[in-house]
Parts: structure tokens; C-alpha cells; sequence
């Protein structure tokens, strides 16, 4: 009997824990991280509860050592695929018309379950199979991952609670549906907290997902499973299918009952998903909900008014945590002549104290880049730079893929703005920076605006407050998360709701409520209390 109200209001952010030498969590993170490195682990395709082998398998290895095999994983094909989706529309009626208090609970549960018992297995998972840093995959992890989950039952609470007024005589109420058919989940490597979200946001608003990992990242994603299992969720609310893009992209585009995307992945991926959803328009039961996140050239722009020693860290750390492979890692920026040489003498301070290697050892500050087609494109730009007469490397620029795919933290000058490594996206440890004449601020920040496609974030420093104003208005549709005297990245769920535009995508901020009622298709209801007996209007008479 579902006869009560209850208003999810109260979320707060998990607490990052630090990870000092001798603490527990560090003691138990190194002993959960010992455990998965000695298992060699076989992970199936899971379809309506059901664990499916197929034979045709693939490696999960190690990035910082790649020839280290964690665990095999199954590849569906066309027949899995299908299974997945009959799978999502069987278990669909029932899943939808569970009262939503309960289905908040079920992702309640996965946020405690997270948070202790769960913690250590998918960071470590994190740690070893996408090349995390302790800390890196507590952000990622522990902490963004149950927030997700804790504040989206707040946003689903607050979405069911906003109803149209009723005057006398009638009653008014919407229904906030869930989509006609199912939806489509396609997550990044990069963070497993973003993988959780694109699976469990569609499914916390009551539709059923099919949802594609990433094969580099396949490890968290089979615990995440394994978390949504204990957590209660039932058997075809979510499909785990591992596959190839190609192959599942056909299956799920050309079904009548596809309902939408939930993606984090490249603009040309996010492209040609959109063109093929195109192509098959007339097949489908609904026009589909298409969510994406996508690239990013997210920039720093400095005023001379700024902190220069400030511009330097923010340069260190929004460039090089997580071997750049952030969507909103720093990429280019534009520094001012006047402060150029302060800020390059503490960049190349900063760096030669970097750590990078094997992050069995918590001292490193990075780790590998996540595989070799990923290390093959990054160390191309470097190349790109090392010959060209406009562009000069003044920090690292060397790179080492014979037992990881290791890439230096690298900072590459250059006087040409348009320079290929201050447009394109890299996805690696490269930052590019153009120095202007201070007499030329306003010129550059033109510069900044069009250089790219990309308007995922990006960040002014300055003291100036008439400055930072001016900046914050030129740049509006420059950045979706825009930061001032910090690095772009970083964004904290019930903070900073995350997204971009241009080509970084539909901007439907994951973290707030602006992603979660994408999911749902409303439906108003008038009920009249007293029935009309005549139709004229007193205008006739």
C-alpha cells in the first residue's frame, strides 16, 4: 500500500577520506588491492540476472603493466544483444510501476553499500584496471559515485513533488512516466562513477536499461553489477553487455522500442550514434531522448592581475591528475607575457618532483594512459610539436608503452593559437600554452572563445573583479562548467551540476535534477469533480 508521502531532502557529499600512511582505509585498500591483483577473474555478460558465456573473450590487463591479465571478459554478439533488450522490456512493466519510494530505496542501499562494504573492491578495481591514484578513485568511486546515487533520490523526490495548482472544481496532477521503451547506456573508462550514473539515473526514474561498458574499464564496471545485485535491484533493470560498439550501436538504433541514449564518450562516437538515430526515426514507438557528454579543450585564461603561483598549481594539477584523461582536464591556456616566466619556472618545479609508474605505489602521482591506441594518439601530438617551427616542449615530451603506457607530464609552448594541440582534444598529459602581450587581453579571450569546438569547462584567474565580470560574460558559451581562480575540473555532484555544449555535448548536467527529468515523459491528468450539462456559454444567451 503505497499511501504516504515522503520527500527525500536530506543528501550530503561523502567524505573524501585521505589516505595517510598508516590510516585503515589505506590498510584496507592495500589489502584489497593485493587480492584482485593475485585473481585472474572470468567476466560474463549479464542479462536479466542471468550470467551468459559466449566463448569469444577478451583481456582486462593493467595500463601501468599491461601484460598483468585481471580477468577475461565475454563479448556479446547479436544474439545478446537482443536477449538484453527483451530482457529490459519483460522486466519493464513491473519495474515501472514499483512505488518510487521503493526503487529510491534500492539505490539508498547502493549508496551504504558503497560507502563501506563495496569501497575498497572498486577502488581497487579503479586502481588497477583503469590506472588510479588512491586518491583519483576515491573522488571517483566512493565519493561521486554514492553522491550520485544519494542526490538523485533528492532530485527524484523533488521532480515527483512539482504539480500543477488545482482550482475548485477539478484536480490536476502530473505523471512523471518513464520512457516507452528502453534506454541505451554507453559509459567512458575514465570514471567508474560516471558509468554507474548513466546505468542507474534512467533506471532510478523507473525505465530499464541496456547498458555497454567500456572494454577498457570492463572490471568496475562487473563489480558495479555485483554492487546493483546486493543493493536489491531486480533481475533486467539493468544489462550488463559488453560488445563492440559497432555491433551493439545496429542492434539498439535500429529497435522500435529504443527510448534513448545516456553516453560519456568522444563528439565523432556521439556523431555518428546521433546520425544513425536519425536514419531510423521512422521506426520508433517515441522520438528518443539523446544525452550526451562528450569532448572537451578546456582551457585556463589568466589576467595579469592574477596570483601567478596560483595560475602554476592549477596548471599542474588540472593537466596531469589522472594522466589527463579527465573530460575536463586543463589543455590550453592563455597566460600573459608579464607572468610567463614565474609561472613556467614553478610549473617545472611542480613537475620534477612528479612521481609516475606502477600505483601499487601510493606515492605516485600518476599512473599509464589507459591503453595503446590511447598512448599511439597522445604521443602524436607530442611528435607533432617536437618538429614543428611554431610550438617547443619545455616540459617532458617523452613516453615508454614497453611495459605501460606511460606519457610524461608534458607542457608544450606555442605563438601560433591555432596550433593543432590548442584545438584538437588530446585525452592525455599534454597542456598547450599560447603567451600573449598583456596589451592583447581582450584579443586573446576572441581567440579563446573560437579556437575550439569544445565548451565542456574552463577557468579565468584573476583579482580583478571588473575583470573577472567581463570574462565571465564574454566567455558564456565558452564553457558549460565555468571556474574562477581554480582549475576546471573537479565538479562535485549537489555542487557543480556537470556539462558542456558545442560540442561537448546536450549539456543535461549530470548531478542535478536538469539530467534526471530527461528520463521521465510526463503526463498530465484533469479530473473534473462536477460534469457539464449544458454546452452553450452565457456569451450565447
Amino acid at each position: 500500500m503505497n499511501n504516504y508521502l515522503y520527500n527525500f531532502n536530506v543528501a550530503k557529499n561523502e567524505p573524501i577520506l585521505n589516505y595517510a600512511k598508516d590510516s585503515k582505509e589505506t590498510a584496507d585498500l592495500r589489502k584489497e588491492f593485493d587480492r584482485q591483483s593475485n585473481l585472474q577473474i572470468d567476466i560474463p555478460i549479464i542479462i536479466g540476472g542471468k550470467e551468459i558465456r559466449t566463448g569469444n573473450t577478451a583481456n582486462v590487463v593493467m595500463p601501468h603493466n599491461h601484460a598483468h591479465v585481471l580477468a577475461t571478459y565475454h563479448i556479446a554478439g547479436v544474439e545478446e544483444i537482443q536477449l538484453a533488450i527483451d530482457a529490459a522490456m519483460e522486466a519493464k512493466e513491473k519495474w515501472e510501476n514499483m512505488p518510487w519510494q521503493d526503487r529510491a530505496s534500492i539505490f539508498l542501499k547502493a549508496a551504504e553499500l558503497l560507502s563501506t562494504k563495496y569501497r575498497q573492491v572498486l577502488n581497487a578495481a579503479t586502481m588497477l584496471n583503469q590506472s588510479k591514484t588512491p586518491l583519483q578513485a576515491e573522488i571517483d568511486v566512493a565519493c561521486e559515485l554514492v553522491d550520485f546515487f544519494n542526490f538523485n533520490v533528492k532530485y527524484m523526490s523533488e521532480i515527483y513533488s512539482n504539480q500543477p495548482e488545482s482550482p475548485k472544481g477539478q484536480l490536476n496532477r502530473l505523471q512523471y512516466r518513464p520512457l516507452e521503451g528502453f534506454v541505451f547506456a554507453v559509459s567512458p573508462f575514465n570514471f567508474t562513477s560516471i558509468a554507474g550514473n548513466l546505468s542507474s539515473a534512467p533506471a532510478m526514474m523507473g525505465n530499464t536499461i541496456v547498458w555497454k561498458p567500456a572494454s577498457s574499464a570492463m572490471l568496475s564496471g562487473y563489480y558495479l553489477m555485483e554492487l546493483f545485485k546486493e543493493a536489491g535491484l531486480p533481475d533486467g533493470v539493468i544489462n550488463f553487455i559488453p560488445s563492440r560498439g559497432s555491433v551493439v550501436g545496429k542492434e539498439v538504433f535500429g529497435h522500435k522500442d529504443f527510448a534513448g541514449i545516456h553516453f560519456t564518450g568522444s563528439t565523432a562516437t556521439f556523431k555518428t550514434m546521433w546520425k544513425q538515430i536519425a536514419e531510423n526515426i521512422d521506426n520508433y514507438v517515441s522520438y528518443p531522448r539523446i544525452v550526451g557528454e562528450t569532448g572537451g579543450k578546456d582551457f585556463i585564461f589568466a589576467h595579469n592581475s592574477a596570483d601567478a603561483e596560483n595560475i602554476a598549481v592549477n596548471i599542474v594539477r588540472g593537466a596531469y591528475e589522472y594522466q589527463g584523461q579527465k573530460c575536463s582536464a586543463a589543455s590550453r591556456a592563455y597566460i600573459p607575457q608579464s607572468q610567463w616566466d614565474e609561472i613556467l619556472e614553478r610549473v617545472k618545479k611542480d613537475v620534477a618532483t612528479i612521481k609516475m609508474g606502477d600505483i601499487k605505489d601510493f606515492s605516485m602521482f600518476m599512473g599509464a594512459v589507459i591503453d595503446e591506441a590511447a598512448f599511439d594518439s597522445i604521443t602524436n601530438f607530442i611528435d607533432q610539436a617536437s618538429k614543428s617551427d611554431v610550438a617547443e616542449i619545455v616540459i617532458g615530451g617523452g613516453y615508454d608503452k614497453s611495459k605501460g603506457y606511460f606519457v610524461e607530464p608534458t607542457l608544450i609552448v606555442t605563438t601560433d593559437p591555432n596550433f593543432v594541440t590548442m584545438e584538437e582534444e588530446i585525452f592525455g598529459p599534454v597542456m598547450t600554452v599560447y603567451v600573449y602581450e598583456d596589451d592583447k587581453f581582450e584579443e586573446t579571450l576572441e581567440i579563446c572563445d573560437k579556437t575550439s569546438p569544445y565548451a565542456l569547462t574552463g577557468a579565468i584567474f584573476a583579482k580583478d573583479r571588473n575583470i573577472v565580470n567581463y570574462v565571465t560574460n564574454k566567455l558564456r558559451n565558452a564553457a558549460g562548467n565555468f571556474y574562477i581562480n581554480d582549475k576546471p575540473t573537479g565538479a562535485v555532484v549537489g555542487q557543480q551540476p556537470f556539462g558542456g555544449a558545442r560540442a561537448s555535448g546536450t549539456n543535461d548536467k549530470a548531478g542535478s535534477s536538469l539530467n534526471l527529468i530527461r528520463w521521465a515523459s510526463p503526463r498530465n491528468i484533469k479530473e473534473t469533480f462536477v460534469p457539464y450539462n449544458d454546452f452553450t456559454y452565457p456569451y450565447m444567451k
